[in-house]
């Protein structure tokens, strides 16, 4: 108890060190050579979900439509292919890279492309270009007393690249989470034959539902008008009780709180409920969301902690990482997980409720607020750093299925136990709501999204601790419960099987792209193979493919052989092929499972 104590308080001194500095934001998305005639595209964590960045001939950097027209139809008329990349590019999969031949394509950056261009107070809505960051939309709303009513967490996300992944808060409320449904107008510039056209898209026009959430394969969105509401403010409380059967609260839950989310620590054996409803206006309160999680930290720190964990890791020490992230949980909710009462600095949290304006409480990111470049303080996730390194399975599964996803995986953990404490070092299982979409490429119903983020190897041949109790999981909650992915999260397993997962809206919004763009100039092999298209597959074959969820094992180099990793079947879901250390002892009922099936 007394070390547990020591570190908690080392780790809360570090922290508060952390606010005294200023962060670096993370680095450019595109870097070029001196001519900008190669140039490489990366995301926010220094590589895609193949653990690749991708060649380009060029970037462009247009800041008016008239400049966008013409870098696409100049782009168009040498039938070169194109993509677009925002300014911090957060999507894991590669949806940033061109098609065609390697290191031929076109980047388009919307770094630059980032202006408020209209208000209408009368009717409450904004317009924008598409690269304008999250963030900044929503002080440039609150400064005219608007609010955008529900966003991702993550301020440092473009209007455009959350809208063309189907980004979302978590409510069931109204028309839901997802920002797109708060659209009411879009315009794109695309190609056409004599090198670009404009399409402006209105509410009552059906290609507005392709448009809404098209994964950047339509052509470049210019111009977005989201409708907003009165500012307004909230009221949270975090409520923390034991797991024991908290799952058949989940859909009331969901039900009665406008914005509330669920966050699961299933090996501590408790969990989250955010109890988060709208106020009025007049209600006193200055509270604002600084997440610890996405609040500036020290490099040394962040390095620290990865070192910490690899060690865990390379000794196969579960009993370590469940004390840090016991450590990590207890610092993270004594803290308030960095919501403040007053608008104060770190520590400014007397207690629950917190209550302010829906601008300062719907989503942080105080890591990019700086632009200095010391790299003495940075976001957690910096590939300039030996940050963290990580993956993410986010996948949303009907509302009515959650009630037996959640109690399979606590038979998986009971038959594991401590094999999920490697969650909980990244806020374990975070569970958000959302409605059925109106987007032919959005969620099919009404559910819940489950996001678990969870240890990577800095090499892809390395399995990571409980290798196989993940993968497990994975595969329960796409298949079992046919559950949907994120577009711009997931392994590359996590997006077989679309085209029959959307069904007749998939047929629909491929039949926009082929008039939008038919000769497939904004595609690639990678849009192609997540939408089931030209029998392109996202499925990569080869040598420890399953440890990177590149594939599903099927035989044993798929897993590690040399490191005693081998293709099994699950242990609760048995029809999942997993990569499991064969030396360790497995339950009984996993070797009887072994014996029926057929690998």
């Amino acid at each position: 108890m007394a070390a547990t104590t020591a570190v908690t308080l080392v780790v809360l001194f570090l922290a508060f060190v952390a606010n005294l500095v200023h962060a670096s934001p993370p680095g450019p998305m595109v870097t070029c050579s001196s001519g900008n005639t190669t140039c490489i595209v990366s995301n926010a964590l220094g590589s895609f979900s193949d653990r690749s960045t991708c060649d380009v001939a060029s970037v462009a950097y247009p800041t008016t439509e008239t400049e966008l027209f013409n870098v696409v139809s100049d782009a168009s008329l040498r039938k070169q292919y194109m993509k677009v990349v925002t300014v911090y590019s957060h999507s894991i999969p590669k949806l940033s890279c061109p098609g065609g031949q390697s290191g031929s394509g076109l980047a388009i950056s919307t770094l630059y492309y980032d202006k408020v261009l209209e208000v209408d107070l009368e009717a409450n809505q904004m317009t924008v270009q598409s690269g304008i960051k999250l963030g900044d939309f929503i002080q440039a709303a609150a400064a005219v007393g608007l609010a955008l009513p529900y966003t991702p967490y993550w301020l440092g996300i473009t209007i455009g690249g959350l809208l063309g992944t189907g980004s979302h808060g978590s409510s069931h409320f109204g028309k839901g989470s997802a920002v797109h449904e708060y659209v009411v107008r879009m315009r794109l510039v695309v190609p056409s034959q004599s090198g670009a056209r404009i399409i402006d898209l209105g509410e009552n026009d059906d290609d507005l539902l392709a448009a809404k959430v098209s994964l950047g394969v339509l052509g470049v969105i210019s111009q977005v008008t989201l409708q907003l509401q009165p500012m307004f403010k909230r009221t949270i409380t975090n409520r923390v009780i034991s797991d024991v059967d908290f799952e058949s609260a989940v859909a009331s839950f969901a039900a009665k709180t406008e914005f509330g989310d669920v966050t699961w620590y299933p090996s501590q054996e408790k969990v989250m409920f955010r109890d988060d409803d709208r106020v009025p206006l007049s209600t006193l309160g200055a509270g604002i969301n600084d997440f610890t999680g996405f609040r500036e930290q020290p490099s040394f720190l962040i390095t620290t902690t990865r070192i910490a964990e690899e060690l865990a890791e390379f000794a196969e020490d579960s009993l370590a990482k469940c004390l840090l992230a016991k450590v990590y949980v207890t610092t993270l909710l004594e803290t308030g997980l960095g919501y403040e009462n007053n608008n104060g600095r770190f520590l400014d949290f007397t207690g629950y409720p917190i209550i302010g304006n829906q601008s300062d409480l719907q989503a942080a990111g105080s890591c990019l607020d700086s632009n200095e470049n010391n790299l003495l303080t940075v976001c957690a996730w910096d590939p300039r750093i030996k940050g963290l390194t990580y993956h993410q399975t986010a996948v949303s599964i009907p509302v009515t299925s959650i009630v037996d996803f959640i109690g399979d995986v606590r038979k998986l953990n009971e038959a594991r136990p401590g094999s999920l404490c490697g969650t909980e070092l990244y806020s374990g299982f975070l569970m958000r709501f959302v409605r059925n979409s109106t987007a032919y490429l959005g969620k099919t119903e009404d559910a819940v999204e489950i996001d678990i983020t969870y240890y990577r190897s800095e090499n892809g041949t390395v399995p990571r601790l409980h290798e196989d109790v993940l993968e497990e999981i994975e595969q329960m909650v796409l298949f079992k419960y046919n559950g949907l992915p994120h577009w711009g999260k997931n392994r590359n397993i996590g997006f077989m099987g679309m085209r029959e997962k959307l069904g007749s809206k998939g047929d629909k919004f491929v039949d926009v792209m082929n008039r939008f763009d038919p000769e497939g100039l904004f595609s690639s092999d990678w849009s192609d193979a997540v939408l089931g298209l030209r029998s392109k597959t996202p499925v990569i074959d080869g040598d420890g493919c399953a440890l990177e969820g590149l594939c599903i094992c099927s035989t044993d180099n798929h897993c590690a052989p040399s490191r005693g990793y081998l293709c099994r079947p699950g242990i609760v879901y048995t029809e999942a092929r997993v990569c499991r250390k064969t030396s360790r002892v497995v339950p009984e009922i996993e070797e009887a499972d072994y014996e029926r099936s057929e690998l």
